[in-house]
C-alpha cells in the first residue's frame, strides 16, 4: 500500500508538473502571439501614417498648382488634369484616414519654393519626382502588406499606385513629352515604405521654412467626372462594359 500510495503521489506531482509545464508554454505562446500582432498592428499602423503624409503633400502640391494655373501657363484641358489629381489625392487621403491613418505632418516645402508654383518647367520636374516617388511607396506597401496578410489592404495600395501612375503619365502629356506612357514597368525606387520620409526630406518636401511652407487645406471632391471614389466598391456598370473593344 506503501508503495502504491508513494507512486500515486509522484503520479500526482509529475502530472502537475506536466500541466504547469502546459500552462507556460500556452502563456509563451500567447504572449509571443501577442507581441505578434503588436509588431503587425505597429508595422502596417506606420505604413498607413505614411502613405496619410505623401497624400497630405499630393493635396498641398496639386493644390497650389491649381492656384496658379494662370502664372504656371496652364491650357483649360491642363487645368481639368490638375484639378482631377487633386481631387483623387484628397479621396484617397480620405480613405486612409478612414483606416485610421494619421499624416506625420501638415506643413510642407518644394525644392524650389514658391517658384515651383512660377514656372512650368520646375513645376513638371517637382511633379515628375513625387508621382515617380508615390508609385514606388505604394508598391513597396503593396509587398509589405502581403507579407503582413493583409491582402485587401496590398490591393487598395496596388489601386492608388495606379493612379499615380496616371498622374505621372499627365505631367508628360502636358510638358509635352512623348511617349507619355514612356515606361514598361514602373522604377522600385523605394526599397520599403519607410524609406519614404527620408527621401521626401532630402528632395526638399519635408524642410518647411519662412517663404517656402506650404499648408495642407483639404480640397473638394464634389465633381463627378471622378469616378470609382471608393476602392471597395465595383463599378456602378457591369464589368465586362469596361473590357469591350
Amino acid at each position: 500500500m506503501v508503495g502504491v500510495s508513494s507512486l500515486a503521489a509522484v503520479g500526482g506531482v509529475v502530472g502537475a508538473g506536466v500541466l504547469l509545464t502546459q500552462h507556460q508554454t500556452e502563456g509563451a505562446h500567447a504572449a509571443s502571439n501577442d507581441q505578434g500582432d503588436a509588431r503587425k498592428n505597429q508595422a502596417i499602423r506606420n505604413i498607413l501614417n505614411i502613405a496619410a503624409t505623401a497624400e497630405t503633400l499630393a493635396v498641398v502640391f496639386y493644390t497650389e498648382a491649381w492656384l496658379h494655373a494662370d502664372r504656371l501657363g496652364l491650357r483649360a484641358t491642363s487645368r481639368l488634369d490638375i484639378r482631377a489629381a487633386l481631387i483623387e489625392e484628397q479621396m484617397h487621403l480620405k480613405f486612409l484616414q478612414r483606416q485610421g491613418a494619421k499624416a506625420l505632418t501638415n506643413k510642407f516645402s518644394f525644392p524650389f519654393g514658391i517658384q515651383t508654383f512660377e514656372n512650368i518647367e520646375l513645376f513638371l520636374r517637382v511633379q515628375q519626382q513625387l508621382e515617380a516617388a508615390f508609385v514606388a511607396a505604394y508598391l513597396a506597401a503593396v509587398k509589405e502588406f502581403a507579407q503582413w496578410g493583409r491582402a485587401d489592404l496590398a490591393q487598395m495600395a496596388g489601386q492608388i499606385a495606379a493612379i499615380e501612375a496616371e498622374h505621372r503619365v499627365i505631367g508628360r502629356v502636358i510638358g509635352a513629352q512623348f511617349p507619355a506612357n514612356n515606361e514598361a514597368f514602373a522604377p522600385l525606387l523605394l526599397k520599403a515604405v519607410a524609406d519614404a520620409p527620408t527621401f521626401l526630406k532630402n528632395a526638399g518636401y519635408l524642410t518647411p521654412m519662412n517663404g517656402n511652407s506650404f499648408l495642407f487645406n483639404p480640397a473638394a471632391t464634389n465633381w463627378d467626372a471622378v469616378t470609382m471614389t471608393n476602392p471597395t466598391v465595383m463599378p456602378a456598370t457591369p464589368v465586362m462594359a469596361h473590357l469591350k473593344f
